[in-house]
């Protein structure tokens, strides 16, 4: 497999996990990315490089941040962006797919279950973890948690750009882990 093919598929997959801890944060970086020309985006994905959408990721990554230090509206937030993180992490993925490579059919079926599964495995494991801190500190530990979410979320996202393959691979065993953990509460 090319190095390229490897590497766009890795930034993909990695960009898209991210959106397990934010939505729109890995939106925007993407977005900057190729809006700075740094990464080109499959051609039905150029969209997401111009200065529209730009300014609109950047706004909902903004909200969304701030969002998340409200106690309860978090657990609300978590509701809501559980379907938006899978959507986001299903067009992530699918923006770094090379066109020519695959069919169409092929890139949104590679993208629907590399990129939505890892961004809804993620944000699953993340809800759990923010509804475990909700019962046991009143609410009072989510400050904790979403600072560890938007660290995770920057720093994941700025890392997928330098060091894709690597990323994909600690979110990779990220998932593995939230969904070991899961099935031994499933089991009990």
């Amino acid at each position: 497999m090319d190095t390229a093919i490897l590497t766009s598929i890795a930034m993909g997959i990695a960009l898209s996990a991210c959106c397990g801890f934010r939505v729109f944060v890995p939106m925007l970086g993407a977005s900057f990315a190729a809006y700075q020309q740094w990464f080109a985006l499959s051609a039905d994905m150029e969209w997401m490089g111009s200065l529209p959408a730009l300014i609109c990721f950047g706004t909902a990554a903004i909200l969304e941040i701030g969002a998340y230090y409200i106690p309860f509206v978090d657990n609300l937030l978590d509701m809501i962006a559980t379907p938006l993180a899978v959507a986001a992490g299903t067009v992530l993925a699918a923006s770094f797919l090379p066109i020519a490579e695959f069919s169409p059919l092929l890139k949104w079926i590679m993208a629907i279950i590399a990129g939505g599964g890892a961004a809804g495995t993620v944000h699953a494991g993340i809800g759990l973890l923010r509804l475990f801190s909700s019962k046991t500190t009143a609410g009072t530990g989510n400050v904790i948690v979403s600072t560890g979410e938007n660290a995770a979320a920057i720093g994941g996202t700025a890392l997928s750009f330098t060091a894709p393959v690597i990323i994909a691979v600690l979110m990779l065993v990220l998932i593995g882990w939230i969904v070991m953990k899961g099935v031994r509460r499933l089991r009990k």
